[in-house]
């Protein structure tokens, strides 16, 4: 286990791989690592994600092809305008499932189990856009049918914290969790991108031990990204860009790219100090 580079990270993934990609919305996404996948040339990828700017980017860039996720939104803009453009143009493929359901698949992936059963689903659309689906029934005496929701497998996850250590142990000082843990437990390589690196002594004494989201052993790489989850919020270190992200959801994705993507990411936080 060592800090590593963005771009040594980025490297490990080949074209046709299913990433899995942590945060919420518009909320803690390694948006560093995102911004380096689009400049990567990667191509034909498979996003797992409850989405945010990091689909949309990835969308429009060509380099995900798919995108299997509950919901993709901008948080304080309610429709992500890059994803709503690629999927009522016909662009890429979606699968979308309840929250719930992603939830469940990643756990089922993180239990290395083909499936778990779960009822969101039943009655609903998701069922006829997923013709996939199959359903279960108890084998005790109650019979109840459920979803059988599949495990959805990662070949490369990345997430961001607020602190870690250089061995891959991370804690968020924010409000909420999200599935950082199971996105790290579903993939077979794991990336953790954090705002500080710390000693393992005051990583531990940061807060309470439930904060400590994830430990070495579900990560294979940390990567040190001050305000790396930028323009999304990263509480309690920043909070969301919001002149920044509507410049983003009103730019189109060529001129926006050519004035802040295009460079490393050293001129990306260059450009966005204002």
């Amino acid at each position: 286990m060592s800090v590593v580079s963005v771009e040594d990270a980025v490297a490990e993934i080949r074209d046709g791989m299913t990433i899995g990609i942590g945060g919420w919305g518009s909320r803690r996404k390694p948006m560093a690592v995102v911004r380096a996948i689009l400049r990567s040339g990667r191509k034909n990828l498979t996003l797992i994600s409850y989405g945010g700017p990091d689909a949309g980017l990835l969308v429009a860039s060509g380099v995900v092809h798919r995108v299997v996720t509950g919901f993709v939104s901008l948080d304080s803009i309610p429709l992500e305008p890059h994803f709503r453009r690629a999927r009522s143009e016909g662009t890429i493929k979606l699968t979308e499932y309840d929250e719930g359901m992603l939830y469940w698949g990643l756990l089922a992936a993180a239990n290395r189990l083909p499936f778990l059963p779960i009822r969101a689903g039943l009655g609903s659309d998701v069922m006829r856009v997923n013709p996939g689906l199959r359903t279960i029934r108890s084998p005790y005496p109650d019979a109840t049918e459920l979803v059988a929701m599949p495990a959805l497998p990662i070949d490369i996850a990345f997430i961001h914290l607020n602190r870690a250590d250089a061995g891959g142990n991370g804690r968020y000082l924010g409000p909420d969790p999200y599935f950082d843990d199971l996105f790290c437990l579903a993939a077979k390589r794991r990336f953790l991108s954090c705002e500080r690196v710390e000693s393992t002594d005051d990583l531990m004494s940061g807060g309470p031990p439930q904060a400590l989201l994830v430990n070495r052993s579900m990560v294979d790489g940390v990567m040190h990204t001050p305000n790396g989850a930028h323009f999304t919020s990263c509480v309690p270190d920043y909070g969301r860009d919001e002149q920044f992200q509507r410049e983003y959801a009103t730019t189109s994705f060529t001129e926006f790219r050519s004035r802040y993507l295009d460079g490393s990411e050293a001129d990306y936080q260059k450009a966005i100090l204002r």
